[in-house]
């Protein structure tokens, strides 16, 4: 292991390195996309008697099993074996935060979908066949779907968490304009396009590999072994790439994984186990909806004073990630706005629903829409724009979150004022209301949603990574990290960074399949910090055989080290082009016996969190941004469109600008798609509703706003972005909000009776009402 110790060094060398390459280069997965050749776990090549699995599941939300049948079922011609918690031989445990949910259902059924037994057969139809002959009868118990509900009965998944900074009620007291409300923003499917699932097969002395659909090999590879009660060294987790996570198979990846090795552990034979969309949309949670109320208070030139919320996440039936995710609600609570009282509190909330999990934002979003619903609140009541409370309070440099860390490399004004700038925000103003004053069908809107969003796993221990690289014989280069390739391009990130610091064509370079026997003991990749972490590893790695590179070329040449620099493949000396190549230097190196494999581990500095005192240094860096969002609005049919969306982005300096901007415009469609249409729906007996394609809409081509404009923010980057380059994956997710708010100002224009709601999504069901509703005092 090498410490990094001229790694900031090295970055600022490279800035000035393959400059083209940086901006040019193009996500390395994409050929075989688009030719239908990349590898998922659907396509692993299966080995001869491997048995296929499906997932027999509670049909009820909440009740005592007073008996199963399976006799019909384990009759049928094709079926191997039914698993059951009665078949573990270690726990019958997953949770990883808390220990609280079991693989299989015992004697008790907590939400509908539950996992009850493992079917294995020799094809899935078998399976499917046999799971339809399965017999239960449950003793049904009252069922809680609302975070409301459970607050009310005191189902908490665990106590709560509260932020404070300064005095709330004696500000309160100072205020010239005090509000109160409430804001619900419901869950959202993740809708990855692979599915949820795993490949398990047996290896010689008892050890099980596992091909995981995952974004956390270790956290399968660590339940896996508890579960059969081995040693974690047992189980070998490999991941080629996903077909998609947004955090969905962060923990929830899991079960699949364990459930397909726990029927390999008995049967000595592979098991494949892939879940249909019906089964995957029923069985698995989906991001958390959120009942909240705030009270807000500001002073006579709307400079925000007080800050109060109370968040209720409905967590589900288990704690799945629900207390990290309420943790980062907190942190993100105040959003791009600096409020010297803030207290907020989070309460996860036990209800009879799938275990709610991560989400692209992680509960950020969440926290988001509820200070913009009061900031909307207060701007209406007052009888000002939003974006004059917005402007009026955006972070400066040096402000303390409410969570103790000081602000620095604040770019809330600078993102703002340029949007304002670049996109000429009062002509846009005038247009709209040019527009309002001629239509009497249509009516426009615009929002303004500046973003600042913290990077770093919340929970400081899980902020490392490693990376093993080896340089072969012949140049080529092989890279394995603990990163997982799901759609955000971070295998292409991994590969320049060696093309970079080696100076050779990318085409040398390979990036292996993420495997637990290589890289061990790894953090998810969640968190927006997956490119961060492995890519400083990697690049300390490739930092370390460069200088071992350089003494071997120092001592050919007869020069000194500090003179050598490698490019284009070949050993510069001051500048000047000498005869040894890039394969010749490594051929003398491997004649001269020196190592060329490295393992570096990189652990982010600086950041710490003391939850006893709820203070510390949390994020390594800050994200920052501004949206101006446009929509139109058909007053007769509650239908809208978006005219355009216009944002003023921090990529820091982006080392893969083409990559960078494909994240800021899937995340801001994910983003509008859970603000304004994307609607979960479950009965009051816990069923899920919005189970098909059919009952659930997500954006589609049509749905994306018809312009959609980004500018990188003129800014330095910062230190421990990798090669400046910041996180890109969630902060722009978080500028869908201004969609909402958007749509509320164009119902605005045409009823001015309308009454602020702020219930999410608003969907055009929602619009229509809205736009024909009167207000009780008139």
């Amino acid at each position: 292991m090498y410490k990094d110790k001229s790694n900031n060094q090295l970055e600022s060398k490279l800035e000035d390195v393959n400059t083209s390459l940086k901006h040019s280069i193009k996500n390395m997965d994409s050929y075989t996309h688009v030719r239908g050749e990349s590898l998922y776990v659907d396509d692993v090549n299966i080995r001869q008697g491997t048995f296929h699995a499906v997932v027999f599941d509670s049909p009820k939300a909440h009740g005592k099993i007073k008996s199963i049948d399976y006799s019909k079922a384990e009759a049928l011609e094709g079926v191997e074996r039914i698993f059951t918690y009665k078949d573990i031989p270690g726990e019958n445990e997953i949770g990883g935060i808390i220990a609280d949910e079991p693989l299989f259902a015992e004697d008790d059924v907590h939400f509908w979908g539950m996992p009850i037994a493992l079917i294995v057969a020799e094809t899935e139809f078998i399976a499917r066949q046999a799971r339809q002959l399965i017999k239960i009868d449950i003793d049904e118990l009252p069922v809680i779907t609302t975070a409301k509900q459970a607050k009310a009965k005191g189902s908490f998944i665990n106590a709560p968490r509260s932020f404070s900074i300064g005095n709330t009620e004696k500000a309160f007291a100072d205020c010239e304009y005090v509000f109160e409300g409430e804001t619900f923003s419901n869950g959202q499917e993740h809708l990855y396009i692979e599915a949820q699932g795993a490949y398990a097969e047996p290896l010689e002395n008892g050890n099980i590999k596992i091909t995981s659909s995952t974004q956390g090999p270790t956290a399968v590879q660590a339940t896996t072994a508890r579960v059969l009660g081995v040693a974690m060294h047992k189980i070998e987790i490999d991941v080629t790439r996903l077909g998609g996570g947004f955090g969905g198979k962060e923990d929830q990846a899991t079960p699949w994984a364990v459930m397909a090795a726990l029927a390999t552990f008995h049967l000595n034979q592979s098991v494949k186990l892939v879940l249909n969309r019906h089964d995957d949309l029923r069985m698995t949670g989906k991001r958390h909806p959120y009942e909240s109320s705030y009270k807000i208070g500001l002073s006579k030139d709307l400079k925000i004073l007080a800050y109060q919320a109370e968040f209720l996440q409905n967590s589900g039936a288990a704690a799945d990630l629900s207390p990290a995710i309420a943790e980062r609600t907190l942190f993100h609570a105040t959003n791009s706005y600096y409020v010297p009282n803030v207290t907020t509190t989070v309460l996860s909330c036990k209800t009879n629903l799938p275990p709610n999990t991560a989400f692209r934002g992680f509960g950020g979003p969440q926290g988001m829409f509820v200070i913009e619903s009061a900031i909307a609140k207060a701007a209406h009541e007052i009888g000002v724009p939003s974006r004059a409370i917005q402007e009026a309070n955006l972070l400066d440099e040096n402000d303390t979150f409410s969570y103790g860390q000081i602000a620095k490399q604040v770019e809330a004004k600078n993102s703002w004022n340029s949007a304002k700038s670049v996109y000429h925000l009062e002509t846009l103003e005038q247009e709209v209301e040019a527009f309002n004053r001629v239509n009497k069908i249509f009516k426009k809107g615009m929002a303004l949603m500046p973003i600042t969003f913290g990077i770093s796993f919340t929970n400081t221990p899980m902020n490392h990574a490693r990376a093993l690289v080896h340089i072969y014989l012949d140049g080529s280069v092989g890279i394995s990290t603990a990163a997982v390739e799901m759609g955000q391009g971070v295998n292409t990130k991994m590969m320049q960074i060696a093309a970079d610091v080696f100076s050779i064509p990318i085409d040398k370079i390979k990036i292996e399949t993420t495997n637990t026997t290589r890289v061990a003991n790894t953090s998810p990749s969640a968190a927006s910090s997956t490119a961060d972490l492995n890519g400083k590893a990697t690049l300390m790695a490739c930092n370390t055989l460069v200088d071992r590179l350089k003494a071997v070329a120092s001592e050919d040449l007869q020069v000194s080290e500090k003179d050598i620099i490698l490019k284009n493949e070949f050993v510069y000396i001051n500048d000047l082009k000498s005869d040894l190549s890039w394969t010749e230097l490594i051929s003398k190196a491997m004649l001269k016996r020196v190592a060329l494999t490295e393992n570096a581990h990189y652990a982010t500095p600086e950041i710490h969190f003391d939850k006893t005192i709820e203070k510390g240094h949390p994020f390594a860096y800050h994200v920052y941004g501004t949206a101006i969002i446009t929509a139109t609005v058909d007053c007769i049919r509650g239908t809208y469109e978006f005219d355009s969306v216009k944002m003023v982005h921090d990529y820091g300096k982006s080392m893969s600008e083409g990559i960078d901007l494909g994240q800021v415009e899937g995340a801001l469609v994910q983003g509008i798609g859970w603000m304004t249409m994307e609607e979960i729906a479950y009965s009051h007996e816990g069923k899920l509703l919005s189970n098909a394609l059919s009952t659930y809409k997500v954006p589609d081509i049509f749905s994306v706003p018809k312009n959609v404009e980004t500018i990188p923010l003129e800014t330095e980057g910062h230190d421990q972005a990798i090669l400046k380059s910041k996180a890109v994956g969630e902060p722009p997710l978080m500028y869908g909000i201004g969609a909402y708010f958007a749509l509320q100002n164009a119902i605005k224009a045409f009823n001015p009776n309308y009454n602020l709601k702020f219930h999410a999504p608003m969907t055009p069901e929602k619009v229509l009402m809205s736009l024909y509703e009167k207000q009780e005092h008139n």
